[in-house]
């Protein structure tokens, strides 16, 4: 079984969380996952625990709509962090709009982290796949 110490879900759906949740808890062993339930909250507790020295999440699990800051602006910010660490950050959404795609590909180029892009709902096989850290 795969060990993750930190596994971190930036998703408003309480439903799409639980879900996750339970296919992560059947799948692998991590020690802590934390929910957010916009990208803000989720931001501003990545910039505590970068001003704290503690460790990152290994793997983000990460919805583009979200109220307050969406997924976008969220991974924005995160890119522009000062992380020596390479992050695994799954985009999951339901959109199918080709723009999104666009952004995808365009943060994915901007970065050193491991961004995916994948489609809701996600089945159990494809949330083992993106919880392989790179």
């Amino acid at each position: 079984m795969t060990k993750i110490n930190t596994i971190c879900i930036i998703d408003d759906d309480p439903i799409t969380v639980f879900g996750m949740r339970k296919m992560l808890q059947s799948l692998l062993i991590c020690n802590t996952i934390n929910t957010f339930g916009n990208g803000k909250l989720a931001i501003d507790n990545i910039k505590t625990i970068i001003a704290e020295g503690a460790a990152l999440p290994e793997v983000i699990f990460l919805d583009i709509n979200m109220p307050i800051m969406d997924g976008w602006q969220f991974l924005q910010e995160f890119i522009e962090l000062p992380i020596q660490d390479k992050v695994r950050i799954n985009i999951i959404t339901s959109s199918i709009d080709s723009t999104d795609q666009k952004k995808w590909q365009h943060y994915k180029d901007k970065t050193h982290h491991t961004v995916t892009y994948n489609n809701k709902p996600i089945r159990k096989n494809e949330i083992a796949q993106m919880s392989i850290v790179a």
